[in-house]
C-alpha cells in the first residue's frame, strides 16, 4: 500500500492559534500530519534561528498518523528540528500558518509564517505559507479552510519548482465574499514607519515601532495587494534566490566595481 504523505505543519502563533487549528484540519484530511509549533508566539522574527541557547522540543500528542510538538526556537527552528531530528522521512509538504494577518508584498520579509515555509523551501521540499488579512482574536478562518485545502491538494499532486514556494494570503470576509484565486505578484509597498515615545514611571524613555502600509503602484491589477482588495485569494511563487538577475547582467556588461 502506498503511504500516505507526510505533512509538517507549523506557524508563529505558536499552538494557541486558531489558525494553526484549521490548518491542521486540512492537513488531516490529505495525509499523516506532524506539528512543530513555536512554544510561544514568533511573529516578526523573519528567518531568525536560535544559534547561542539550547532547543528543547516536547510532545503534546503522539496519536497514529498524528503527531504535535512544541520547539522552543523560532519557526525556523522548527522546520529544521522538524526535518533533521524529528521525522524519519522527509514531507511531502511543509505549510506554515494560517497566520492572523496578511504576509502580502514586502510583509514576506518580516514574516515568521513565510520563513518557515522558506525554510521548508531551502530543504527542497514543497512549501506554502498561508496567511488571512484579519488580525482579529475572533477571526473566521471558514474561508481559509477552503483555500488552503485547495492550494495543499494542487502542490500535493503537481509540485513545485525548485527553491521556490508559495505565499498564499486570504481576504477577510466569508467564503461567499471570495471570487476566488489570483496567481500573482509581490506588490511595490512599504511600512512608513515612526517610533512613538513615552516615558516609564521611573523615567525611563522607551518607544513603540508604529507606522502605515504604502502601496506604491495601486492601480496594477495583477499584484497580490490588488487581489486582496479586490476579494481574490493572492497567490505569489518565492524564490529563496534573492539575486537580480536583470541588474547582475547590467553591471556585468558595463565593468562596474573592477579594480584593474
Amino acid at each position: 500500500m502506498d503511504k500516505k504523505p507526510l505533512i509538517l505543519v507549523t506557524n508563529d502563533d505558536s499552538l494557541s492559534a486558531t489558525g494553526i487549528e484549521a490548518l491542521i484540519l486540512v492537513a488531516k484530511k490529505l495525509g499523516d500530519v506532524v506539528v512543530i509549533a513555536p512554544e510561544k508566539p514568533s511573529s516578526g522574527k523573519s528567518h531568525s534561528v536560535t544559534l547561542y541557547e539550547p532547543l528543547y522540543k516536547k510532545l503534546i500528542t503522539d496519536e497514529p498518523g498524528f503527531q504535535v510538538y512544541t520547539c522552543s526556537g523560532m519557526p525556523a527552528d522548527c522546520v529544521k528540528m522538524g526535518v533533521h531530528l524529528i521525522l524519519d522521512r522527509k514531507p511531502d509538504l511543509v505549510v506554515s500558518g494560517i497566520n492572523h494577518g496578511s504576509n502580502s508584498s514586502v510583509s514576506v520579509i518580516y514574516s515568521g509564517t513565510m520563513a518557515a515555509a522558506i525554510e521548508g523551501c531551502m530543504n527542497r521540499i514543497n512549501s506554502i505559507g498561508f496567511s488571512l488579512s484579519d488580525y482579529a482574536a475572533g477571526a473566521n478562518f471558514e474561508a481559509s479552510v477552503k483555500y488552503a485545502e485547495i492550494v495543499m491538494r494542487d502542490v500535493l499532486a503537481n509540485g513545485l519548482p525548485e527553491a521556490v514556494c508559495l505565499n498564499v494570503n486570504i481576504p477577510k470576509g466569508k467564503t461567499t465574499d471570495i471570487k476566488g484565486i489570483k496567481v500573482c505578484r509581490q506588490a511595490n509597498a512599504a511600512w512608513q514607519e515612526a517610533y512613538v515615545h513615552r516615558q516609564h514611571p521611573h523615567g525611563t524613555d522607551y518607544f513603540w515601532l508604529t507606522g502605515i502600509f504604502k502601496n506604491f503602484e495601486p492601480q496594477a491589477t495583477d499584484t497580490d495587494e490588488w487581489a486582496l482588495q479586490n476579494n481574490y485569494v493572492s497567490v505569489v511563487p518565492i524564490k529563496t534566490d534573492f539575486t537580480d538577475k536583470a541588474f547582475l547582467n547590467e553591471l556585468q556588461a558595463n565593468g562596474r566595481f573592477k579594480t584593474k
